[in-house]
């Protein structure tokens, strides 16, 4: 079907509108507010539908999906069990005004069109539908290693942060951890029989204080681009005619990810824009673990939409201090040197020579990781 001008529908299909109800931890209130929410619009009139949600056993959850249209799940057969997923194909070919989608980081059973739920979301956006969803600071990439410096436990299903900067509206749903865990020991996030373990684990007041940070903060990042952005479309005053530009200096180790996100964070802050940088001596020929380790960190990098770069040069510090200088960097992040000191005498303290001869530029160095 074509308009008047010819032009395919399709292509004069809008994007979907994308609101995200951001939590700290599980039992905080997002799907109970998605689904007040849903309520509220279907009384207004509006066309919603649940895509798909999860109760997880709780009865107030439960109730408040009563009286709203569900999409039927898609039926799938993996190592001889029967899964359900959400049925993107079929919330398309519904095309609601505004569909629910619970848990964006989910990881869905091998089979389904799309390995993650957020990427299902992606598709249902560019039909132009809606979405309201849910998700929680600790699965944003970005936050991987702090989440789990903070709690001792690795948050395995991440979703890039993209998908956070791009949403139309983020909502912060809120609950003091005194709150939380009043709910968790009534039995009203989890089996009253698994409340001693979270207890033990992921649910201590000192994380769940700090994870409740982490949200507040990247609430208020979120703010702060959408008023940086209002500013520079009404073109208030003439701010922001600089941008942060962080320069990420990476070995190949898993340990550099601790770095990235720290530069990440840097630039993020700033509407900035990043590089992780590798240099290799010339000729020089990684082994396997460690190749697959910086292309690990490469795509951890193209995830947070920042540049992969890697360098050749026989000295280290000239070719980070040369890019940095023609990228015209604001900032330097590198990692703490483990080499000892017999070796920094015979070879240089790469940190060092970088901090004395990089003009007009900030070098940050993070403990804990390995600078060279």
């Amino acid at each position: 079907m074509s308009a008047a001008d010819g032009t395919p529908m399709q292509q004069l299909q809008k994007r979907g509108r994308h609101k995200i109800f951001l939590g700290y931890a599980p039992g905080v209130g997002k799907t109970y507010t998605m689904l007040a929410e849903a309520h509220r619009r279907v009384a207004r009139g509006e066309d919603v539908v649940i895509g798909i949600v999860e109760t997880h056993g709780r009865t107030e959850v439960a109730k408040l999906i009563e009286g709203l249209e569900q999409i039927p799940r898609k039926q799938i057969a993996y190592r001889g069990s029967t899964f359900e997923e959400m049925d993107t194909a079929a919330v398309i070919a519904r095309h609601p005004q505004w569909v629910l989608v619970d848990e964006l980081a989910h990881t869905n059973i091998p089979g389904t069109n799309h390995a993650k739920r957020w990427q299902s979301v992606l598709e249902i956006l560019d039909a132009g539908i809606n979405v309201i969803s849910t998700v929680n600071v600790q699965h944003f990439a970005s936050l991987n290693d702090t989440v789990y410096e903070i709690t001792g436990v690795r948050v395995r299903e991440t979703l890039p942060d993209s998908i956070l900067d791009n949403a139309d509206e983020v909502v912060l749903v809120d609950l003091t951890p005194a709150a939380l865990l009043n709910r968790l020991r009534r039995g009203d996030v989890y089996a009253l029989a698994k409340v001693p373990t979270a207890l033990q684990n992921f649910f201590r007041p000192g994380n769940l204080g700090a994870l409740r940070e982490l949200a507040l903060r990247k609430t208020a990042e979120e703010v702060d681009e959408q008023l940086r952005a209002y500013m520079e479309e009404q073109r208030i005053a003439e701010a922001w005619r600089t941008r942060e530009r962080v320069v990420i200096c990476v070995t190949p180790s898993v340990k550099s990810s601790k770095l990235i996100s720290r530069g990440y964070q840097i630039a993020r802050r700033m509407n900035g824009i990043f590089w992780t940088v590798y240099v290799r001596t010339p000729g020089s020929m990684l082994p396997p673990r460690e190749e697959a380790a910086l292309q690990e960190l490469f795509e951890l990098t193209r995830n947070l939409g920042g540049e992969m770069v890697e360098l050749e040069g026989e000295s280290v510090s000239d070719a980070i201090i040369r890019f940095a200088a023609e990228q015209q960097a604001t900032t330097i992040v590198m990692g703490q040197s483990i080499r000892t000191r017999l070796e920094e005498i015979l070879r240089g303290n790469i940190i060092a020579r970088i901090m004395r001869q990089a003009k007009n530029v900030d070098v940050l160095v993070v403990a804990g990781t390995e600078g060279e």
